[in-house]
C-alpha cells in the first residue's frame, strides 16, 4: 500500500535535454510500470531535437511537459518537476532508459517503511555496467562521499530515488549543481534523521543519443575536484 493509502498520487520527475529518442519508450515503460494515480512532469530545457513536442504529443493526460527557455540545468530542472508535481509520493529519475522504471513499483512499496528510497548501484545486488572509465568515477565520487559525509549510503550520486512529499519540510531541493545536487539532498536527509533505504538495481549505459556527463580527460579532472569540494563543503556547512 502507498503511504497515504492506495489511492495516493504518485508524480515521476523527468528532467530532459535532448532525449528525443527515448522519451517516448520512457514514457511509456513508467506508465506500463506505475499503477494510477499517477503523473509524469517532464522537464525539458527547450531541447534543439524537440523532445518537449515529442513528449507533448503523448496521447495522455497523466503527461504534462514544461518546457523551459532561457534556462538549463539538470538541479533547477528536477526542482522546477518538484514544484509543480502534486503527489503524495514524488520520484524522479534519469530519462535515457539507463535506471529501470520496473524498479519503481518496489520503490514506492518501501516508501511505506522508509521516507526516502533510493535506487542504488552499489548495494548488495546492484550494478553500475556502464564503459569501466565512467564506473571508476562514479566509484572514486561514491568512496569519498562515503567516508566524508558517513551514515553508510554506498550510492550518493544515484539520481533515482522516491520518495514522501513530507521529506520536504524538512530538506529543500538544490538548484544547482549536476550530480552534487544529489549527493547534498541525501547527505540533508540522513542530518536531518529521516529514514533511508537503497534498493538495489542495474544501472546500464544509454543505447541512443549521446551522453551529458562522457567528458574527456581535463574536463573529468575538473569535474572531480568540484565534486570534491562540494563534499567537503556539505561536511563543514551548518544544517539550517
Amino acid at each position: 500500500m502507498r503511504p497515504g493509502g492506495p489511492s495516493a498520487l504518485v508524480s515521476v520527475v523527468l528532467a530532459t535535454y535532448n532525449e528525443s529518442e527515448n522519451i517516448e519508450d520512457m514514457i511509456g515503460a513508467i506508465l506500463a510500470n506505475v499503477p494510477d494515480p499517477l503523473e509524469i512532469i517532464i522537464v525539458d530545457d527547450n531541447s534543439p531535437d524537440l523532445t518537449w513536442k515529442i513528449a507533448g504529443d503523448v496521447a495522455d493526460p497523466r503527461v504534462k511537459v514544461i518546457r523551459r527557455v532561457g534556462t538549463r540545468g539538470l538541479a533547477s530542472a528536477v526542482n522546477r518537476g518538484v514544484i509543480e508535481s502534486r503527489g503524495e509520493i514524488v520520484a524522479w529519475m534519469d530519462a535515457d532508459m539507463g535506471m529501470p522504471a520496473a524498479r519503481l513499483p518496489l520503490m514506492i512499496e518501501r516508501a511505506t517503511e522508509f521516507e526516502v528510497v533510493i535506487g542504488s548501484r552499489y548495494v548488495e545486488g546492484g550494478e553500475d555496467a556502464r564503459p569501466p572509465m565512467r564506473v571508476i568515477a562514479s566509484r572514486l565520487i561514491n568512496a569519498m562521499a562515503t567516508l566524508v559525509l558517513g551514515y553508510g549510503i554506498k550510492d550518493y550520486d544515484s539520481g533515482f530515488i522516491v520518495l514522501r512529499r513530507s521529506v520536504f519540510d524538512s530538506v529543500s531541493l538544490s538548484p544547482s549543481g549536476y550530480g552534487s545536487y544529489f549527493i547534498e539532498f541525501v547527505y540533508a536527509c540522513c542530518r536531518k534523521g529521516l529514514s533511508v533505504l537503497e534498493i538495489p538495481y542495474t544501472f546500464r549505459d544509454r543505447t541512443k543519443g549521446s551522453s551529458k556527463s562522457a567528458i574527456g580527460p581535463l574536463q573529468f579532472l575538473m569535474a572531480g575536484a568540484a565534486y570534491g569540494i562540494r563534499i567537503l563543503t556539505m561536511r563543514l556547512k551548518r544544517l539550517d
